[in-house]
């Protein structure tokens, strides 16, 4: 059997970690035959730690053959020591009244210390998957205190928004799911994203020539992709969370799959458009595991330039809330 690998994950007793939990102790996200060592953090709040007692307890409820071993804590230097993948779960969800600033404030104070205790303490070859929102610019926070660890190793997850624009384009073309390929997403993980149609296929063939509506594509089409998430907080609510562990999953899995294409979140180096030093979503292929290269090849025609221009804006200006706190 493989040696285990260690995965900390924070915010590990709430929604989203508690839908998480389990798909990786059973070998979902990292593979039939590679046990893990699950490093639960959550915050020094005695609710939240109880709660993540009785999460623990329910893992090994599970007789999960995959799982060696489990770590509760509220300190992250203990939580992150040694970690494989940091799974950057946890975040100030956003409140009544509160500015997208303040929120970008307070949560970059999180991630100013969640990204220097993981670059001093985590596994030489840690990778860190930032879900908690702002996302793109939670993971650029991050990466930024970084010194052993390079930027590349820091990735935001945009593949909620890939798998609801697949979806969207499998039921409007009466197809199932795995019909469609290559639909791939650019910039924030916010409304403002941009689910690029123009080059997804469907069953092969051109997904605009198959969905012969531009008025659709470029309208309901961006706009249930992009708002999907106030949609369901407004159904439900609550924010979306079996999804969103779902695609954590996903970018996890395809990161570690050789030759896997997928969208992640990474820093843009003036790729497509972008600002150079803003983390966005694009076209990746999985290199080696963990690894990856961006694929620069895709075109853009104008419509696409314009909202690529629209969300770079949107990631250059959340940039701008929080210089003050980017080394």
């Amino acid at each position: 059997m493989k040696t285990p690998i260690r995965v900390a994950v924070t915010g590990a007793a709430g929604q989203i970690g508690y839908s998480l939990l389990f798909r990786i102790a059973s070998g979902a996200m990292f593979g039939p035959d590679q046990p893990v060592i699950l490093q639960l953090i959550e915050a020094p709040i005695e609710k939240a730690l109880q709660a993540l007692g009785g999460v623990a307890m329910e893992l090994d409820d599970c007789a999960f053959p995959l799982l060696k071993g489990i770590v509760q804590t509220s300190d992250p230097a203990v939580g992150f020591k040694e970690a494989n993948w940091c799974l950057l779960v946890g975040a100030k969800p956003r409140g009544p009244g509160m500015e997208r600033a303040d929120l970008l404030k307070d949560n970059g104070k999180i991630f100013i210390g969640q990204g220097q205790v993981i670059d001093a303490v985590a596994a030489a070859d840690a990778r860190v998957c930032v879900v908690g929102n702002p996302a793109n610019t939670n993971c650029m926070i991050a990466a930024s205190q970084a010194k052993r660890l390079p930027a590349e190793r820091f990735t935001a997850m945009v593949r909620l928004d890939q798998n609801r624009a697949q979806t969207q384009l499998a039921k409007k073309a009466g197809v199932n799911l795995t019909a469609v390929k290559d639909i791939f997403i650019y910039g924030n993980h916010s409304p403002t994203m941009f689910p690029s149609f123009a080059h997804a296929t469907i069953n092969g063939k051109p997904a605009t020539s198959v969905i012969n509506d531009t008025a659709w594509l470029q309208g309901p089409f961006c706009e249930t992709v992009g708002k999907r998430g106030a949609a369901i907080i407004a159904a439900r609510g609550l924010s979306s969370a079996a999804s969103a562990a779902n695609a954590l999953v996903d970018h996890v899995r395809s990161l570690v799959t050789p030759g896997a294409v997928h969208s992640l979140a990474v820093k843009s180096e003036g790729r497509y458009g972008f600002d150079a030093n803003v983390w966005a979503g694009m076209p990746v292929r999985t290199t080696t595991p963990g690894s990856y290269e961006v694929i620069t090849s895709y075109q853009m025609d104008d419509f696409a330039k314009s909202k690529i221009a629209a969300t770079n804006k949107e990631l250059v200006d959340e940039r701008s809330f929080v210089a003050d706190m980017i080394k």
